[in-house]
């Protein structure tokens, strides 16, 4: 069931830099999280009310290539996405740039109650290796822009069957909430901006050839491809960690198990706002009705 990735070791000795306290973050999706990035805020594995083994890392198997890595061309050029706003400002550099993005993330997001959720480093690598590793089968929780959400999975147990609990989607409430705030146009515009920073950042994460708005991309039609499964969702224990009993859903990757944690407002407000993103950075807007394979 879990891949590592090596992300993870690609983030996390950058945890040596700190950001000033006063930094917010906006994941939407964005991916966005997105940007996700997202809005990437949920754990891959589902915990039970006992406190279990921590998610270990994800990583592809030996000899899978890594998406988009050996792109000679981009499929979704960035100059094709909504314009960025006119400024003169320099970009700031990479690792420096905590500060620049983290205050026109704040700005978008509208929310200063988001401030506690986030992680205050390192904020692109983190959206960065986080849209990667959506379509994947695991996302190592230490890469995540934002913090995960508080206490246990909720589930409902009678006569030995283990289902979903409807009351576990307010949880990602809050999550949901600057999801519902941010307006894509602004969004986009503001990544559009910070491009170059994006760019590095995934090459540095080992995509020397790679396009990472592609990958963002690739990303956004994974979770728009989810199954919206009806009530309530069957589980199973085999160990410590939760699984969904439906074999398929469990073949899911990490983005598409996350949206239907969130429960079918969750998921079809997500899948809302994901539509208009993708819309925005290729100029191609898929139907509401149709799922992306």
């Amino acid at each position: 069931m879990q891949e590592a990735d090596p992300i993870a070791q690609q983030v996390m000795p950058l945890k040596k830099k700190r950001s000033p306290a006063g930094l917010r973050l906006l994941s939407a999706v964005v991916v966005i999280g997105a940007v996700a990035a997202g809005v990437l805020v949920w754990r891959t594995a589902m915990r039970p009310a006992r406190e279990g083994t921590p998610v270990a890392p994800a990583q592809a198997p030996p000899g899978t290539p890594r998406p988009a890595a050996a792109a000679s061309a981009a499929r979704h050029p960035i100059a094709l996405a909504v314009p960025a706003a006119a400024s003169t400002a320099p970009l700031p550099a990479l690792d420096a740039s905590d500060a620049d993005v983290a205050g026109a993330l704040l700005g978008l997001a509208g929310d200063d109650a988001f401030a506690a959720l986030l992680h205050r480093d390192q904020i692109i690598r983190r959206i960065v290796a986080t849209v990667d590793a959506l379509p994947r089968q695991s996302v190592a929780t230490e890469i995540l822009p934002v913090r995960t959400p508080k206490g246990a999975l909720l589930v409902e147990r009678t006569d030995g069957s283990i289902t979903l609990s409807p009351r576990n989607a307010e949880r990602y409430a809050p999550y949901l909430q600057v999801v519902q705030k941010v307006d894509p146009k602004a969004l986009v515009a503001w990544y559009v901006r910070h491009y170059p920073l994006f760019q590095q950042a995934y090459r540095d994460l080992g995509y020397p050839k790679g396009y990472f708005n592609d990958r963002l991309v690739v990303a956004i039609d994974d979770m728009l491809a989810a199954p919206e499964p009806p009530a309530p969702l069957q589980l199973q224990q085999p160990k410590v960690f939760f699984r969904y009993a439906d074999a398929d859903l469990e073949a899911r990757s990490a983005g598409q198990k996350m949206l239907m944690r969130l429960g079918p407002a969750g998921e079809a407000q997500v899948k809302s706002k994901l539509r208009a993103l993708r819309g925005l950075l290729t100029g191609s807007v898929l139907p509401a009705a149709t799922s992306v394979h």
